[in-house]
């Protein structure tokens, strides 16, 4: 386990985001990233959550709406990893997974690729 403050946490996340090819990132569409500390229901299991209309479905979408979150948990991604590679590397992989689910990606397919 990792000992890292929200702030320092928030730093990596947003080193790792910018690290993304420009590719993966530039067709994402009033998304917003977000650091929480925990899931809501406390647990250490989820790493992220992509909440919001996939672009695949954004037919159901309409003007105004508030954006779509990227949310990173930084318990759990602490309590998962050993060492600061390690957690780069597993926020690099939830930034990843989160984002292809914006894309219609679902877990099936992310497992598929070896993004689950």
């Amino acid at each position: 386990m990792i000992d890292m403050d929200a702030d320092a946490f928030e730093r990596l996340v947003l080193d790792e985001l910018d690290a993304l090819p420009d590719e993966m990132v530039d067709g994402l569409d009033n998304v917003v990233f977000v650091v929480e500390d925990r899931p809501e229901d406390g647990s250490l299991d989820l790493f992220g959550l992509y909440d919001g209309w996939a672009l695949t479905e954004r037919d159901r979408y309409g003007m105004g709406e508030l954006p779509d979150r990227i949310i990173v948990y930084r318990e759990p991604h602490l309590h998962a990893c050993d060492d600061e590679n390690a957690l780069r590397e597993e926020v690099h992989t939830t930034l990843v997974h989160e984002i292809a689910h914006f894309y219609g990606l679902d877990d099936e397919r992310l497992h598929q690729l070896g993004w689950a």
